[in-house]
């Protein structure tokens, strides 16, 4: 085989075969990212998810609220009738008015456990119908890849027709909407 003397040939003929090379090792490879916090934003089954969650966490807060005020009470009560029960029967008040702070601060923590592990139940199965969307979408539209954008910065940058994230909700939504009218 005979080499060529002229440099700017032979780095011609290396940059066309990496050409080639590259242009039939990526070609019709179709890569796209969807961005996971508006996915789960703007689902309309993350809305009802979202919604079933508000309520109960309403629900924990009334009771808060209504332990609050009857521990607000008995403080007043104890404020105005101080001066005329005997020093046992303060005593007495006073355990249990912290006796009713106790128990309050004891349902917060539980209430918060409760919130964080409600919320998961809440939210997983939209995470999942999102992620069974995706690897269907992903076939039907011949990707070879759909990566998730999230707000800690997993994608540092990608040109923005490569977002598919609107399209893919659109399709999300309406095969929520059939679902529901089923």
């Amino acid at each position: 085989m005979k080499v060529l003397k002229s440099p700017f040939l032979n780095l011609a003929l290396l940059l066309l075969v990496l050409i080639l090379f590259f242009n039939s090792f990526f070609q019709g490879e179709k890569i796209a990212y969807v961005q996971s916090n508006k996915l789960l934003t703007e689902y309309k089954a993350s809305e009802q998810a979202k919604k079933a969650y508000e309520e109960k966490s309403k629900v924990w807060q009334s009771n808060i609220d209504t332990l609050t005020k009857e521990i607000q009470q008995e403080i007043k009560t104890y404020e105005q009738t101080a001066s005329k029960i005997s020093s046992t029967e303060k005593v007495k008040s006073r355990k249990l008015i912290d006796e009713k702070r106790k128990q309050l601060y004891q349902y917060q923590r539980s209430i918060q456990g409760n919130a964080q592990e409600e919320y998961a139940k809440a939210t997983q199965p939209v995470v999942t119908k999102i992620n069974d969307f995706l690897l269907e979408y992903g076939k039907d539209h011949n990707y070879t890849m759909i990566l998730i954008a999230n707000p800690s910065g997993t994608i540092a940058y990608a040109k923005d027709h490569l977002d598919i994230t609107d399209a893919v909700l659109k399709e999300m939504n309406d095969q929520y909407q059939k679902d529901l009218k089923k």
